[in-house]
């Protein structure tokens, strides 16, 4: 770690980064800051808790209207539930450790937030995270994610080198949650769902049970798999996701830049909002036995439908979400749930958000309908998952 701390205080571009946060304090003395506040520091843990928290939580404190953890699902459950195997790591640690699988929302803070939220509803640790190497930008960005507790997720490979990674990754995973104690945080989906349709992909789950002993459903009962979802009142990257629908659909072989995942990352972390709610199902242990018999083509696809329907239901719905669908249908249905203010309000957003689109043939229509499209899948989904378990 402090090899590692070194290296990055003597990035040009991280200090750059710095430079923004604190501009009126001189380099060397800010160096000199930060060695003195390292001074402790031994793990991830220490790193995350004596510097990455504070920046969280101001964030949460400046770009929120506050961030709420829901975890009443994860009570009570005893130790033949929840998957207890290996060695304790002190003797008052006794607590489970968890594969929390979410919908993905913003591409830094989703387990950034996670993390702050844990510490403070009293669990022993955060969570590790696995990061695509698209992200990894900068040199200092990797060792960054590194000191916080990330491993790589590697893109664009062949088939065969995916098949292996793949398994190298999963059987990390099983490690890391048996073995080193700790809790991971995995997307249900390769990528952020522009739309908001939040869909778990067989593939994650096909993934997650490479590694451990055993049927399938072993595999991942091991692993104390949480479906988590994290629900946005505002996602300030909205008009970002819109733009980048229109450049698809006039170039179908446009690619984000590197510039544009940048960009995507610092408008997720500076941008509003809202309220944020974080909210966990019941461990999927308690009911995966009742998917084991399946053949295992069918078992993996009824696994995501499930983990899609305790997602869904999670959802924190705000009023932009029922006036978006309102407005997409051309109908007043919703209506008991917002008032003439939320709709002021969220046209007065909605403009706000159009008009930062840059793009020179810009679609405003297509544009405002992406936008809202975003807004309202979530409910969509919820009334959805609603009808299917009545």
């Amino acid at each position: 770690m402090k090899q590692a701390f070194e290296e990055l205080l003597d990035d040009r571009q991280f200090n750059l980064v710095l430079k923004g946060f604190a501009p009126w304090l001189p380099k060397g003395l800010r160096k000199g800051v930060l060695r003195l506040a390292f001074t402790g520091v031994k793990t991830p843990l220490d790193f995350q808790l004596r510097f990455m928290k504070p920046v969280v939580k101001y964030i949460i404190r400046k770009h929120t209207n506050g961030c709420r953890f829901d975890d009443g699902a994860l009570k009570g459950f005893d130790s033949k539930t929840l998957q207890n195997k290996s060695p304790r790591t002190s003797q008052d640690d006794s607590s489970p450790r968890y594969t929390f699988v979410s919908n993905h929302r913003d591409i830094v803070l989703d387990s950034a937030f996670l993390d702050v939220l844990l510490v403070e509803s009293g669990y022993p640790t955060t969570v590790e995270i696995g990061i695509g190497d698209n992200l990894l930008i900068y040199p200092w960005i990797k060792r960054l994610v590194r000191m916080n507790k990330a491993f790589t997720v590697r893109r664009s490979l062949t088939p065969r080198a995916m098949l292996e990674s793949s398994q190298l990754m999963s059987k990390y995973i099983h490690y890391a949650v048996n073995t080193k104690r700790e809790n991971i945080w995995i997307a249900q989906r390769e990528g952020r769902a522009k739309d908001s349709d939040d869909r778990t992909q067989d593939a994650v789950l096909k993934m997650l049970a490479m590694g451990g002993e055993g049927s399938p459903a072993d595999r991942l009962r091991d692993l104390n798999i949480v479906p988590l979802t994290i629900s946005y009142e505002y996602d300030p990257c909205d008009y970002l996701k819109a733009q980048e629908f229109q450049q698809k659909r006039d170039n179908p072989e446009f690619k984000k830049s590197r510039q544009d995942d940048l960009d995507n990352m610092k408008t997720g972390i500076f941008g509003y909002k809202g309220r944020v709610v974080y909210r966990c199902a019941a461990p999927i242990n308690t009911w995966i036995d009742e998917l084991a018999s399946l053949p295992k083509t069918e078992f993996y696809s009824a696994l995501a439908h499930r983990i899609d329907t305790e997602l869904h239901q999670g959802y924190e719905l705000f009023p932009c979400n029922y006036i978006a669908l309102d407005m997409l249908n051309g109908n007043l249905d919703q209506t008991e749930h917002y008032s003439e203010a939320d709709v002021a309000n969220f046209e007065q957003y909605l403009t706000a958000q159009l008009a930062k689109v840059t793009l020179p043939n810009k679609d405003e229509a297509f544009l405002r309908e992406r936008i809202l499209t975003m807004y309202a899948n979530p409910l969509r989904n919820h009334l959805q998952s609603s009808k299917a378990t009545d």
